[in-house]
């Protein structure tokens, strides 16, 4: 087994937005100090001081556990890690930071100091070019999607647009109902108009403060939002596939074909919101 060194002369370890000051012993965003205690912070030095290569749960045990200290190593270590990524804003299931290796150990996969790290993902071979492993290496993909992790600001900023969409969609539609029932009093019969005007009128009362509360989960960056969002999921799913209809209200302007085009593209759109938030809030 290779002894653990530090792979940084420098007293600073900078990754992304943060840095750690190995001899004031601490963590900072942005300049301001993101309070650590000392076990988990000297596990942070450890797998920044070996960044990108896989440090064995053991050899953290023989470096900050000696083997005079009576504790519960694997509950200490779990913990440790834990108060690690809830510093860093990090998730175990879709890691920016620290990537755990079940049954192995973890490894600090962000480019330390400016950087890249050698981590290897899992499913990217060894083999090929050093530059495109490199590349490969940078590149944290989604535990579920699949896909390189886009910045997590882009994926909130896209699905508040989408909420403000759908927003728009309600007011507009209340605002006009009497233009509802008129446009749909054209091709249906008298109680299918009716039912038409009742469904906008509840789903949009609905829709309202529903939407609110999705735009300001995202502003407000609820963590839990991911949670949140699966147990809406079915409900949000009927009530967009109902409003997915809306653009045949305006069948005279826009015409049937426009009409049906829209419409698909709004049929899709709930499974859109439900990756981006998969991506945000994993």
């Amino acid at each position: 087994m290779a002894t653990l060194h530090s792979s940084r002369d420098d007293k600073l370890l900078r990754f992304g937005v943060f840095e750690l000051d190995r001899a004031a012993g601490e963590l900072r965003k942005n300049g301001a100090r993101v309070r650590l205690q000392e076990q988990p912070l000297q596990v942070l030095v450890t797998l920044l001081e070996n960044a990108g290569q896989v440090v064995t749960r053991d050899e953290l045990r023989q470096r900050i556990w000696p083997s005079d200290t009576f504790v519960d190593f694997d509950h200490s270590l779990n913990t440790a890690v834990n108060k690690i990524r809830e510093a860093l804003s990090d998730s175990a299931s879709s890691p920016r930071f620290v990537e755990t290796l079940a049954r192995r150990g973890y490894r600090f996969i962000a480019p330390v100091n400016g950087v890249d790290t050698a981590a290897v993902l899992p499913g990217v071979a060894n083999s090929g070019a050093p530059g495109r492993n490199a590349a490969a290496a940078a590149e944290v993909l989604h535990p579920e999607l699949h896909v390189p992790l886009p910045r997590r600001g882009l994926v909130r900023g896209l699905f508040a647009l989408i909420q403000v969409m759908y927003l728009c969609f309600y007011l507009s539609g209340l605002y006009h109902l009497r233009d509802v029932d008129r446009v749909a009093g054209e091709f249906l019969t008298e109680w299918e108009t009716r039912a038409i005007v009742i469904a906008v009128l509840v789903t949009g009362a609905v829709g309202i403060p529903l939407r609110f509360y999705l735009i300001s989960a995202v502003g407000f960056d609820f963590r839990k939002l991911g949670e949140k969002f699966r147990k809406l999921f079915p409900f949000l799913l009927a009530l967009d596939q109902l409003w997915a209809v809306a653009p045949f209200l305006l069948l005279p302007q826009i015409g049937i074909g426009l009409a049906f085009a829209a419409t698909a593209a709004l049929l899709y759109v709930p499974f859109s919101e439900r990756t981006l938030v998969k991506m945000a809030y994993p």
